[in-house]
């Protein structure tokens, strides 16, 4: 089973949705950078279950402790744990359905493959194991925020409802303003009052996900195999519920002609290099450019519903009805923000110290 992911700074996720804890061991990050455990809780409150009538009503602190990789508060070039341990699981609502695959959920794949699954809470299949992609995007920040980067993420749609007045210049506060982390103020209304009403009707809906990366380097990225949109639109697909992945103008550029949606270069007043438009999300021919990175994902309803819905009972090997109980989210998207913002950090940080703009054992030393 695959559980890694990064080649130079790489993550190892471990956990499951009901067992004894959760976490991350993170590898390849160079010594001497400043981290503590606040650091990293401040990136799993974002994600954490609870917060408000838009999430699952799991109560969970989600508290983080780092048990290696840390001397005298700075990294020390060894492997960093950090592991979150379960306070509020309860199996009961699940054990009626371990031979009937829930519809939407990996159930019926993974005892196929296996044999064997913790369907409790949707065990290792749960999107509770995102935390170890935050421990590790958490990390990931730290480390790139010594460069000038910085990423955000924000809803731009749940279900049909769009958000059209997105406030970019403000948009860190402005996600801030919302449980729904959308940057149109109005459309966060609407896009409420839309998840709620699923959640009255024992259902969920989704919707999409923007991520911004800024002050990225041009050159990161390969011009092959190990492109930097490659890179990314794999560890974005990993997040549980994405369908889909777009980088800069994505699918949208199916339907243009070239000279709409190139996007011309020039140097500015500071003979910087940039382009007039950014249509390619801040990636060409698989490398950076200078320009932000833009990805969107879209992310499907949670399949956790409590409506009837047909099935197959693998023991009696018949046809069945599921009515799943329990505590989910009646739209993911909100939590998923922060997931996003960790899959690019994690990304994009490996990049950087392949590509030679961070030095790969020692963040005090020059390249």
């Amino acid at each position: 089973m695959a559980n890694t992911i990064g080649k130079t700074f790489s993550i190892t996720s471990f956990g499951s949705s009901h067992g004894k804890a959760l976490g991350a061991v993170v590898d390849g990050c160079p010594a001497n950078l400043e981290l503590s455990e606040e650091d990293i809780q401040i990136e799993l409150n974002k994600r954490r279950p609870g917060t408000s009538a838009l999430t699952t009503s799991r109560q969970e602190g989600d508290k983080i402790e780092i048990v290696s990789g840390i001397f005298e508060g700075k990294t020390d070039g060894t492997p960093i744990t950090g592991i979150v341990y379960n306070t509020n699981q309860i199996s009961k609502d699940y054990s009626n359905i371990k031979n009937t695959p829930r519809p939407g959920h990996g159930d019926f794949c993974w005892m196929e493959k296996y044999g064997i699954y913790d369907y409790n809470g949707g065990g290792r299949g749960s999107g509770r194991i995102t935390i170890g992609h935050v421990i590790g995007g958490a990390i990931a920040k730290k480390l790139l925020k010594t460069q000038g980067i910085e990423i955000i993420s924000h809803v731009v749609q749940i279900g049909d409802v769009k958000a059209d007045n997105i406030d970019y210049e403000n948009l860190k506060d402005s996600i801030e303003k919302n449980n729904v982390k959308c940057g149109d103020e109005e459309a966060a209304k609407l896009m409420e009052e839309l998840i709620l009403s699923k959640k009255q009707e024992g259902n969920s809906v989704g919707g999409i996900v923007e991520t911004i990366a800024t002050g990225v380097p041009a050159g990161l990225g390969e011009p092959v195999f190990g492109k930097l949109d490659g890179d990314l639109a794999q560890i974005l697909m990993s997040i549980n519920a994405v369908k889909g992945v777009e980088i800069g103008l994505g699918f949208e550029s199916a339907k243009s002609s070239a000279s709409e949606i190139n996007d011309e270069f020039y140097y500015d007043e500071e003979e910087n290099i940039k382009t007039k438009t950014n249509n390619s999300g801040g990636i060409l021919g698989g490398m950076s450019n200078g320009m932000p990175i833009v990805s969107r994902i879209a992310v499907k309803p949670t399949p956790s519903i409590s409506k009837i819905q047909n099935t197959i009972d693998l023991e009696k090997g018949e046809n069945a009805t599921i009515e799943i109980s329990g505590r989910h989210d009646p739209c993911i998207c909100p939590r998923v923000t922060a997931v996003a913002e960790s899959a690019t950090a994690i990304i994009l940080a490996d990049h950087m110290i392949r590509g030679g703009f961070i030095h790969p054992t020692n963040l005090n030393k020059s390249i």
